[in-house]
């Protein structure tokens, strides 16, 4: 089997940390893999599957247009490639997002039929930790921090994780959006729901 590689955007965001915990959930799951960091266009020919991170949804937008990278990863999507976004990265996920999305003219990609509401959680300093229901995995420890909140979802995109009644987690397809950052949990049961969309 082919090595699978994986891509991090390394514009902003927890980047060592997501390709970290990619190792170990290759290791655990017995996958052949390799993640690394993208920075420009052409770092995306050679990768499988791409992880947005967290970060500032604002800026990562802006840099994604700035490196050539946002055409390119909305290719992919439409191509079949895996992607998943946390936290910041779900934010630019949606197609919908609210006022502060729309004041700070963030631009999203527009690859969900989702609607977000950024940092509905509360500011960085109330950022908490949370038990995530996540449908056939169970219960799992969520790292919420300035957390978008999946609003309502329509079309194909369906809700596979809640904290209560808040809808923190949703897939579509090929694509995977969390609130939260499953790579600051040393839990690495969160990216076989990743994996499985290879």
């Amino acid at each position: 089997m082919d090595t699978l590689k994986v891509g991090v955007i390394g514009l902003q965001g927890d980047v060592e940390e997501h390709i970290s915990a990619l190792g170990s959930a290759f290791t655990e799951y017995g996958v052949r893999g390799k993640a690394s960091w993208v920075r420009r266009e052409h770092d995306l020919a050679s990768v499988d599957g791409l992880v947005i991170p967290g970060g500032e949804s604002t800026t990562i937008s802006k840099l994604l247009v700035k490196f050539d990278l946002r055409e390119r990863v909305i290719s992919m999507a439409g191509e079949g490639a895996p992607i998943l976004g946390t936290c910041a990265g779900c934010v630019l996920l949606a197609s919908e997002g609210d006022e502060l999305v729309k004041r700070t003219g963030t631009e999203l990609l527009s690859l969900m039929d989702m609607a977000v509401d950024r940092n509905a959680f509360g500011p960085q300093r109330e950022s908490f930790e949370a038990p995530v229901a996540i449908e056939g995995l169970g219960e799992y420890p969520g790292v919420f921090i300035r957390a978008p909140l999946i609003r309502r979802v329509w079309g194909k995109c369906r809700v596979i994780g809640k904290i209560g009644r808040d809808n923190v987690l949703a897939v579509q397809r090929n694509i995977l959006a969390a609130s939260f950052h499953p790579e600051l949990t040393g839990d690495s049961r969160f990216y076989r729901l990743f994996l499985d969309l290879f």
